[in-house]
């Protein structure tokens, strides 16, 4: 009973654990809200004021901000697995922590899929005509370029707060780039040969993900700002370790309750990129 209640307790710190450090890849990069009391929550979207001259000793003109509302849905989510009743697998720390991750990490993919959904919701998209910005190209130079622009048009702030994901095939082909690649654009300090998992350019951190949409032959890749996607979680990832005599196995349930949301379609830009 001592192992019994050893394991358990740390089963369910493990997995906390792994999903607060490889769960989620795009969870920091947005706008999230936790312990949600409810089925679904409101991020509030402020609209852009207006400054005005005042005469002297006249009312103060006001900016008439238009307000609205995003409202964000929670879903519960659960992955289960069965343990068997193994000394060396309840005690070996290594064996441990292999299933604990397994859990952690299907939910954390869960948590991507719900971002990467209210991603695919935005309409704004950088496409063209010129050589390199159509659907028949991939992720080039000028693609990346024109939302760029996109972006600064729409008055979208370069507050260090913008952030890319791509798609691995367009991660190599970002690696072509010179002025992404090259120490002599991008200093040595920002390349992604390092890591090659993050790494910051155009004002924006960009990274890759195995989860983005593939539409076709089309991948959908996007660049956006933090404040553009809300997520809620409810309850964060728990686990709940039971044991079931007539398996003579612990059944590890690990659940989470979360939702995303686009909140400003004009925060966001897709890339789609040929593959």
């Amino acid at each position: 009973m001592t192992i019994d209640a050893a394991f358990v307790k740390q089963f369910e710190s493990e997995v906390k654990d792994a999903y607060q450090r490889q769960g989620s890849k795009l969870r920091p990069t947005i706008r999230s809200r936790g312990e949600v009391k409810g089925a679904s929550t409101v991020f509030p979207r402020v609209g852009k004021g207006t400054a005005a001259a005042k005469a002297r000793n006249g009312v103060v003109p006001v900016m008439n901000l238009q307000y609205s509302n995003a409202e964000c849905f929670l879903q519960d989510y659960y992955a289960g697995e069965w343990i068997d009743r193994l000394d060396e697998i309840k005690t070996n720390i290594e064996e441990r922590q292999v299933i604990a991750n397994a859990g952690a990490y299907a939910l954390g993919r869960k948590t991507d899929e719900l971002i990467i959904a209210a991603l695919d919701t935005a309409t704004a998209e950088a496409v063209g005509t010129a050589a390199g910005t159509t659907d028949a190209d991939g992720l080039t130079k000028a693609k990346v370029l024109l939302a760029f622009e996109m972006m600064g048009a729409a008055d979208i702030p370069d507050d260090g707060q913008r952030y890319a994901i791509v798609g691995w095939k367009q991660w190599s082909q970002l690696l072509q780039i010179q002025e992404f690649a090259d120490s002599r654009y991008v200093g040595d300090t920002d390349l992604p040969w390092k890591g090659a998992q993050a790494k910051s350019w155009l004002g924006a951190m960009w990274m890759p993900h195995s989860g983005l949409t593939l539409s076709g032959s089309t991948r959908f890749c996007y660049f956006y700002h933090k404040t553009a996607i809300g997520h809620a979680s409810a309850q964060d990832v728990t686990t709940d370790v039971t044991w079931h005599g007539d398996r003579a196995a612990h059944f590890v349930l690990n659940m989470m309750s979360q939702g995303a949301v686009l909140v400003d379609g004009e925060g966001v830009v897709r890339m789609r990129a040929a593959e």
